[in-house]
C-alpha cells in the first residue's frame, strides 16, 4: 500500500471535476483529457484522495461532505495564495462573472494566461492546466473561482463562496 505524502493542489480540482461530470460511467482518460493531466496523474491523485478520506474505495464517488469541509476549513491553510504582479489572464475569485455582481472588485484577480481577457493581480492556479480546463467546463470554472475566493477573499466574499460551493457540492 502506498503511503500518503499529503494532498496536492490538483487533487482538489480533480475531485471537483468528478462532481461536474454528467455521465456516470466516466473513465480516467476522460478526466485526464478534460483537465490536461496524464492518466497516471489522475490515478495517483485519486489514490491520495482515497487515503485522505475524500473519495470511496472505487475512486469514483466523492465524499461530498468531507470535501466541502476540507475546502471550507483547510484549503486556505494547505494551499495559501498571495496575489502577485499585474498580468493578463482569466478572471478568478471575486473577478469571476458570477461574483462580480455581488462584489465589484477594486482589484481584479486573474490566473495568468496568454489568451486571457482581463488584466489583474496574478493568482497561481491550483495547477497549470486550469486555464485550459475551464474553457471546457463552466461549472468547474465557477467552483474553482469560489475556491480562489476562499484563498484570497475577505469574510463576506468567503461566506458567499462557501454557500456556492455547499450548494453545488452537497446541495445545501
Amino acid at each position: 500500500m502506498k503511503s500518503h505524502n499529503g494532498m496536492r493542489p490538483q487533487d482538489v480540482v480533480i475531485l471537483l471535476k468528478i462532481l461536474t461530470v454528467k455521465v456516470p460511467d466516466w473513465q480516467y482518460r476522460d478526466l485526464a483529457s478534460d483537465l490536461f493531466l496524464s492518466i497516471s496523474e489522475i490515478s495517483e491523485s485519486l489514490q491520495r484522495s482515497r487515503i485522505a478520506g475524500l473519495i470511496d474505495d472505487s475512486r469514483r464517488n466523492v465524499f461530498k461532505q468531507s470535501l466541502a469541509e476540507f475546502i471550507e476549513h483547510g484549503l486556505r491553510y494547505v494551499f495559501p495564495q498571495i496575489p502577485g504582479t499585474l498580468v493578463s489572464g482569466a478572471p478568478t475569485a471575486h473577478s469571476h462573472k458570477f461574483f462580480r455582481d455581488s462584489f465589484p472588485p477594486q482589484l481584479e484577480y486573474v490566473w495568468p494566461d496568454d489568451n486571457g481577457s482581463r488584466r489583474g493581480l496574478s493568482i497561481t492556479p491550483l495547477y497549470k492546466g486550469v486555464t485550459k480546463a475551464i474553457r471546457k467546463d463552466e461549472d468547474l470554472y465557477l467552483l474553482l473561482a469560489a475556491v480562489d475566493v476562499i484563498r484570497v477573499g475577505r469574510a463576506r466574499e468567503i461566506k458567499m463562496a462557501i454557500e456556492v460551493l455547499h450548494k453545488y457540492i452537497i446541495g445545501k
